[in-house]
């Protein structure tokens, strides 16, 4: 084939596991980094045996501390210590809190450029083994020659330095918007509408020997508005930033099955959700928070869409304060049904790299209950001003019903084993 009648494929979003999340130096305190994605690449093999392992064309693995047991080009580590092919390459990406995300919008291109058939794609964050932050060394010129304001290197004052340019997102907003968000979670557990992603993790520790973790550890379903008005703000004396109505410090990972929509149809996978479109932006590094906003804005001007037709949206909340500025900015209220349905970020926790994978999960099984949504987003905020966001399609809905009807009433003979089921 030339370059010149080289055509695109269509990604799919097959299915994505993850570890229950634990909270820094809790229940994964003495399990490694690597283990934690070693169990998930595992999960997904064994759920989808049609799929040989040889066909993987790679595997991408975010961190963002890519130093220690989160080291060594952790997506070939990883691959290896799976057990997957020898044959099956791998690597390391980051993007900080976008590190998933990436990991899935690389491996997409690759699959739609006819790269590889299959990828496996996510994300892993120990923040118990290694802090945000460790061992890096900034360069003495970003501040030396004032390239940045020097709050943009701490997260919490980027989202204090929200409140500031947003005075109307009130500490008593945040802290509604992050007690609604324990109380989706809660419901969603209850609903089971969480449990099927989660990979249940053996664990240890000196003090109670072996256990397992089969249930995300930060949760707080009892958190009230009344309780998160009396926390203390650590970045700032009298600010409106808690540890209430921010993620916590986590450990967790992620991982994602993504496939070219020919070869599912060929293994008989069924996609879960279908790429769309996506994009990432930087913006100032002090208000970092605001990076989903153009990021979405360009994801959706490229697929040709507005926010009008966004049925679902997932958005991670870094902090109340940076997921109110979005709300605003598309004219959407805080208690808006299509945003985070089953909570967020604030109740179940923020490995770092590992959340772009987290929200395309919860979004995938938003779409099963939600024939009737077409479209949704998956978007996040990065550290040092940046913002990602990928546009789905839901291949529940109607319409891709109806396309796929035709096109196996066109080609009978190409019968999936899914339909031979």
């Amino acid at each position: 084939m030339s370059p010149s009648t080289r055509h695109l494929r269509d990604a799919a979003f097959i299915d994505g596991v993850r570890t229950p999340f634990g909270k820094a130096g809790g229940m994964y305190a003495e399990t490694r980094a690597d283990d934690l994605v070693v169990n998930c690449i595992r999960e997904l093999l064994r759920r989808h045996p049609s799929l040989p392992p040889e066909r993987i064309g790679d595997v991408a693995i975010a961190a963002t501390n890519q130093i220690g047991d989160q080291g060594l080009t952790i997506g070939r580590t990883a691959a290896l210590l799976a057990g997957l092919p020898r044959s099956v390459p791998g690597y390391a990406i980051d993007r900080m809190c976008a590190g998933a995300m990436t990991a899935v919008t690389t491996a997409a291109s690759g699959i739609a450029f006819g790269a590889y058939d299959a990828v496996i794609a996510g994300g892993v964050e120990h923040m118990g083994r290694h802090p945000m932050g460790e061992g890096i060394d900034p360069n003495p010129r970003f501040l030396s020659e004032k390239l940045v304001d020097p709050s943009a290197l701490v997260m919490g004052n980027t989202a204090e330095n929200l409140h500031d340019r947003f005075p109307h997102l009130t500490k008593e907003r945040a802290d509604a918007y992050a007690a609604a968000s324990q109380a989706k979670l809660a419901k969603a557990y209850a609903d089971g509408k969480i449990q099927p992603d989660l990979v249940p993790v053996a664990t240890r520790s000196q003090e109670e020997g072996w256990g397992l973790a089969t249930a995300d550890e930060p949760p707080r379903p009892d958190t009230t508005v009344e309780g998160l008005a009396g926390l203390r703000t650590p970045f700032r004396p009298h600010g409106r930033v808690t540890a209430g109505n921010a993620a916590g410090l986590n450990d967790g990972a992620t991982a994602a099955l993504l496939t070219g929509t020919d070869t599912a149809a060929e293994l008989g996978l069924t996609p879960k959700m279908l790429l769309v479109s996506y994009a990432f932006t930087g913006v100032e590094p002090e208000v970092m928070g605001v990076g989903p906003i153009p990021a979405t804005e360009r994801a959706l001007r490229q697929a040709g869409l507005s926010m009008d037709d966004i049925g679902l949206i997932e958005i991670n909340e870094a902090f109340a304060v940076q997921v109110l500025a979005f709300l605003d900015h598309f004219g959407i209220s805080d208690d808006d049904p299509r945003v985070n349905p089953y909570g967020g970020a604030i109740a179940v926790g923020h490995p770092l790299a590992s959340s772009g994978v987290r929200l395309m999960n919860q979004l995938a099984r938003e779409f099963e209950d939600r024939p009737d949504v077409r479209y949704g987003i998956t978007t996040l905020c990065v550290g040092l001003g940046m913002g990602g966001t990928v546009v789905w399609e839901n291949p529940h809905h109607a319409a891709n019903q109806q396309a796929s009807g035709q096109q196996r009433a066109a080609n009978p003979s190409d019968t999936s084993k899914e339909d031979v089921a």
